[in-house]
Order: C-alpha cells, then structure tokens, then sequence
C-alpha cells in the first residue's frame, strides 16, 4: 500500500544512491564506461527505498537510525551485485570464463573487487550518515503524515 513513509524512503535512497554513485565514479579505473550506472543504482535505491525503508516505521527513533543503516547495506549489497552480474555478462561476451559456473563464481569475486574500490572514507561516510537522516526523515514522515 502506497504511504507517504514509502515514498520518502524511496526517493531519498534513489537521491543518495545517485550523489554516492558521482562519488565512485572517479575511483573507478581510467576510462571505464559507467554506462547506465547512475540509472540502475537510483532504481535500486528506489526499490530498497520502497520495499524495506517503507515498511519498517512507527519503532521509534532508535529503529529508525537501525533502518537506515540496514537499507544502504542492502542498496550497497545489490548495487555491488548488479554491478558485478553486469561485469560478468561483459567478460562472459568475450569468452572470458570456461563455462558457466566460473561466470557465476565471478559475480562475487568481481563485486568483491569492487567494494575495495568504493571502501573509501569519501564514499562510506556519506552512505553512513545519509542512511540515518533517511531513516530518520522516514520515521518523521510516517508520524506526520499518518
């Protein structure tokens, strides 16, 4: 069910989706094609937003800091996961694997090489501190607007 706690959670992690995702694109290797980076991770942000921030309100401030927290681990977690099954496909054009379990073995080992790239201070901080005002904004559109 659509609810006003549900839209701010969606937009606000699609927004900090879409400023983080300008934060990793310099730490990216020089002349990778970021192609529609932007664009999944917002949606994955929405859909995070939407389906996990959304529903999870009305605990109290403490819940809601929790919430947060936990929603920009699964945006990283997906965004990490997409964007490792997307590298996969990539390489797997190329005939760059054996077969298909190697591909799928390399989703994890890619996405894995690239949270060393975004596990930085100038991206994690950001997504820390973003993910409690979110929660935090969420938790208040849910009293306000109930």
């Amino acid at each position: 069910m659509p609810t006003a706690s549900r839209l701010v959670a969606a937009t606000l992690l699609a927004l900090l989706a879409v400023v983080t995702s300008t934060q990793v694109v310099p730490l990216l290797p020089e002349g990778t094609d970021v192609g529609y980076f932007f664009h999944v991770n917002a949606v994955i942000g929405l859909v995070v937003g939407w389906v996990y921030l959304g529903r999870r309100v009305g605990r109290g401030f403490v819940q809601a800091v929790n919430n947060g927290l936990t929603g920009i681990a699964l945006l990283v977690l997906f965004a990490l996961l997409a964007q490792g099954i997307n590298e996969m496909f990539r390489l797997a054009m190329r005939n760059r694997f054996d077969g298909p379990f190697e591909a799928l073995a390399a989703i994890f080992s890619i996405a894995l090489d690239y949270f060393f790239v975004i596990a930085v201070p100038s991206v994690l901080l950001p997504l820390v501190i973003g993910g409690c005002v979110i929660g935090v904004m969420t938790e208040h559109a849910s009293k306000r607007w109930t």
